[in-house]
């Protein structure tokens, strides 16, 4: 994929090429391309003036940041203890059948990316599924 370099530039200065703000950095250059792509890390780490191995270890230590392409639209399924016993794990089945892809894939179209979480802080809704910034409690299959 071919990054902008220019956008690169415009978000480590936007930073004032600041290395502790690596991770805000990151997560604009995933807004943008909806995924973190290693030719941005590679160039983000250049600009930083840190290694690259350093820029890896922050980029695939948070579940946040993708090094894969990612969907339009992110379907996240608690599997946190409540919604785990209150059927979460029927429900993940049923979107990977619809959708024909396992947990932290994206579909051919580019549409959704499907992933599981281990709690979204909604247990009274159980089980919970979070589509882009939107809850749908009391999921079934």
């Amino acid at each position: 994929m071919d990054v902008d370099a220019g956008k690169i530039d415009a978000l480590v200065q936007k930073y004032n090429s600041d290395k502790s703000y690596i991770l805000a950095i990151f997560q604009d250059v995933q807004r943008i391309y909806r995924f973190l792509p290693k030719e941005a890390v590679k160039l983000i780490c250049e600009r930083l003036g840190i290694p690259f191995s350093k820029g890896y270890e922050v980029a695939t230590f948070y579940k946040s940041l993708s090094l894969k392409p990612r969907g339009k639209h992110t379907v996240h399924v608690c599997l946190g203890t409540a919604c785990h016993l209150r059927g979460g794990p029927n429900v993940v089945d049923t979107f990977q059948r619809e959708l024909g892809i396992g947990i932290g894939d994206t579909t051919k179209d580019g549409n959704f990316t499907l992933e599981t979480v281990n709690c979204l802080g909604a247990c009274a809704l159980a089980p919970l599924v979070r589509v882009d910034n939107q809850d749908f409690g009391k999921a079934t299959p």
